[in-house]
């Protein structure tokens, strides 16, 4: 049975995600919940690509959303569990939350007063949770770390309104970015003091997302050793909601060399993009690997990669090839499954990659493709 991705069967640029790949990280993140009884959610808004939610299904408990749409999403493709948080939500937001999602984690105390009676009247049990920042800093990506000062996601221990308690199913917090479990071991510490005396009494707390279970060195046995110690300490269900863990290294970006110039050094024109298909490149930033590459110098050609749009920071990156490029090579980046196909963008009218899966059964195949129309829709 071939279990090799085909490439070059495809057209570039094309998102392809390997069964096989996002199963091992599935069985990993089983092992965890075997160990703890933890329950897993798969936080979409690092990979929705909902043609594998029926297999995540088979591993996890639900899906935890930051809107409407992507509740909804997770509701009718994934079932079991449906969670949403949000900074604020809009009364016609709760309206059409109500009837599909199972856990509602606000921000504020003033969020709380606001919508806490429209929940508990709904029709079906939603429970309640409150997000609280314990204020401790672990990263040094200030782009996407909620601990930081002046930072606007969760509710500190001053700004805590102990007279909601009472309505509260339990806590959620989320400090991570990419992290392993010795910066979560440091934020339950300051979550403790803080909030640990709210939690007795309560159904659950959520350790949000930014473990990366998956990677390789994470101290999976730390962790369990943390969520067992919770557990037991306050009789609570613990919740950890990852995304890229479910999915890192599971999937490609495959492109094409359109044109190579040169300018003070060896430039390639990608008919992929950056700031389009995988902005994190510009964002974090991140350097994503190039099967066959090396680092600028470490092979006899070096190329800085660029995409077709005009914005001039539209660079990949410097990469070194044992061949000279030439147009029509192909190009296979690495690690192109998390926040891609969920922050893609059609500026300048870039083509959106197409989207590929590849399972044992079914070998490599496009699933969805995208044209005129998806960028003249959004308009």
């Amino acid at each position: 049975m071939d279990t090799t991705i085909d490439f070059q069967s495809l057209p570039t640029p094309s998102y392809v995600v390997d069964e096989t790949l996002l199963r091992r990280n599935l069985e990993i993140l089983k092992s965890v919940k075997d160990q703890t009884g933890c329950k897993i959610l798969l936080a979409q808004k690092a990979f929705s690509m909902y043609h594998f939610y029926p297999l995540i299904a088979e591993y996890l408990d639900g899906t935890t959303a930051s809107s409407v749409h992507e509740a909804q999403l997770g509701f009718e493709e994934f079932g079991k569990e449906t969670h949403v948080f949000a900074p604020a939500f809009k009364k016609e937001e709760m309206e059409a939350l109500l009837p599909i999602v199972d856990h509602i984690v606000f921000n504020s105390p003033n969020q709380v007063r606001l919508y806490a009676e429209m929940v508990k009247n709904s029709p079906r049990p939603i429970e309640i949770g409150l997000r609280v920042n314990p204020e401790l800093s672990t990263q040094d990506h200030a782009l996407y770390d909620p601990a930081s000062p002046f930072s606007r996601l969760g509710t500190t221990a001053v700004n805590f309104d102990e007279s909601q308690v009472e309505l509260l199913d339990g806590l959620h917090f989320h400090t991570l970015c990419e992290q392993g479990s010795d910066a979560l071991e440091a934020t339950l510490v300051a979550f403790e003091e803080k909030f640990g005396k709210y939690l007795h009494g309560m159904k659950w707390v959520n350790f949000g997302g930014g473990h990366h279970i998956t990677k390789e060195g994470y101290d999976i046995a730390k962790l369990v050793k943390i969520v067992n110690y919770i557990k037991e300490k306050y009789a609570v269900q613990v919740y950890l909601e990852p995304g890229e863990a479910i999915a890192l290294n599971a999937g490609f970006l495959v492109a094409s060399v359109l044109e190579t110039t040169y300018n003070q050094m060896n430039l390639a024109i990608l008919d992929t993009s950056a700031t389009c298909h995988m902005p994190d490149v510009l964002e974090m930033p991140y350097r994503p690997f190039i099967i066959g590459s090396g680092e600028a110098g470490e092979k006899a050609h070096t190329y800085r990669l660029g995409g077709q749009t005009c914005l001039a920071g539209d660079v990949i990156g410097d990469y070194s090839f044992d061949e000279p490029l030439q147009p029509g090579n192909r190009l296979i980046f690495t690690d192109m499954a998390i926040y891609s196909m969920v922050k893609n963008t059609t500026f300048n009218g870039i083509q959106l990659p197409a989207i590929a899966a590849h399972t044992v059964k079914d070998g490599t195949k496009v699933i969805k493709t995208f044209g005129y129309e998806d960028f003249k829709s959004r308009l």
